[in-house]
């Protein structure tokens, strides 16, 4: 990350440059010169490291209000080495993050930009991704959309269906299917399971602000025993769901079970739980992971259109723990390769903190008026 000596020094730059230029214009106009300095008693007066403390309580919109208020501070505002602090500082912060609004920067800071990132515009890029602004410009309705919605409501609705599966299922500590089917003021169960997938799945019903009705197929590696002595042995196994390499020891699939086929093809979304927790493991889990994704989505098996939802998730939240942030999952995963729609939520296990928004959001783009 970049340090705040690198942001103060870059800004000082911009100060001096820029009070060089007025002194010169100053001259050239009147052979008068003025001083480097602004007097009396003003922000611009201040120090630059005293205005860049300044700007760090600051939000996103009140900086931007204060870069409109001057020419001076128009030039410090738009500087980039501060908004990519901003942004390197805020990101990890940030609970969820979707194919709209991803980063598009390298995850890693250095110490210094080189040309090309002096040339990348992270303010705008800052504003395009923060939570906060996103929240803030989401598109509204216009009026022939809310038309349309009205007679769309007088069309019976299917109840959608969602094949959840991935690793965060098995590995952690505590159980996040457990937890929501023991959690019915989080996520009512609208319907027990009305069928078994060969020990590794079932489908349950759940209703969401008690009118939306939708299914979840779990989709398990293995069977209960198998998958309990794995993660409590620490041992990686190979998924059912997959058909792997004859005589290869590796994990990366290359298609669905056929046995799945079926399912995979009738559901509108798919939802992948991915162990966020720092103590994972090694990156060769992530390559099976986005193998895993990618199978799954094969355009021959269903539309592109189909959004997948990340639960980019933990155990649960304490102050010694860890998680690694849904930016950098979605960089894992390489979820920007995708067609498909997508989106990372930050969730934690054992509250179900951030699931519901992450449903909302899958509901939202399998076709579902909210």
């Amino acid at each position: 990350m970049l340090s705040r000596s690198t942001v103060v020094q870059s800004l000082r730059s911009i100060r001096d440059r820029f009070f060089d230029t007025r002194r010169q214009r100053n001259e050239q106009s009147d052979g008068q010169g003025t001083s480097n300095d602004v007097t009396g008693p003003s922000l611009d007066n201040l120090s630059v490291d005293m205005q860049f403390l300044i700007m760090t309580f600051l939000s996103p919109q009140d900086l931007c209000r204060l870069g409109g208020t001057s020419t001076y501070w128009r030039s410090m505002v738009r500087d980039p080495v501060l908004w990519k602090y901003f942004l390197f500082r805020d990101m990890p912060l940030w609970r969820s993050v979707d194919h709209l609004s991803v980063p598009q920067v390298k995850l890693t800071g250095s110490a210094v930009l080189d040309d090309s990132e002096m040339q990348f515009d992270y303010m705008a890029e800052y504003l395009r991704v923060c939570p906060a602004c996103r929240n803030q410009w989401r598109h509204q309705p216009r009026a022939f959309e809310s038309v349309t919605s009205f007679f769309q409501s007088f069309v019976p609705v299917s109840e959608p269906q969602f094949a959840m599966f991935g690793p965060g299922l098995e590995q952690l500590e505590v159980s996040l299917m457990n937890t929501i089917m023991y959690s019915p003021h989080i996520l009512p169960i609208a319907g027990i399971p009305q069928r078994q997938i060969d020990g590794i799945g079932s489908g349950i019903s759940f209703k969401y602000k008690d009118q939306h009705r939708f299914n979840i197929a779990t989709l398990y590696s293995t069977n209960r025993t198998e998958r309990e002595r794995a993660r409590l042995e620490h041992l990686n196994l190979r998924s059912k769901l997959f058909v792997y390499e004859e005589d290869s020891e590796s994990n990366i699939p290359l298609s669905i079970n056929p046995m799945f086929n079926q399912v995979c093809q009738a559901v509108n979304g798919f939802i992948f739980v991915a162990n966020a927790e720092t103590e994972r493991g090694t990156d060769r889990g992530w390559e099976e992971e986005c193998a895993q994704i990618r199978v799954m989505l094969d355009p021959a098996v269903g539309a592109v259109s189909r959004p997948i939802l990340v639960l980019s998730c933990v155990s649960r939240e304490t102050a010694d723990r860890r998680r690694i942030h849904c930016a950098t999952v979605a960089h894992q995963l390489q979820l920007s390769l995708l067609p498909n729609p997508w989106m990372v939520q930050d969730t934690t296990a054992e509250t179900l903190t951030g699931l519901l928004d992450g449903i909302d959001w899958l509901l939202r783009h399998s076709g579902v008026k909210m």
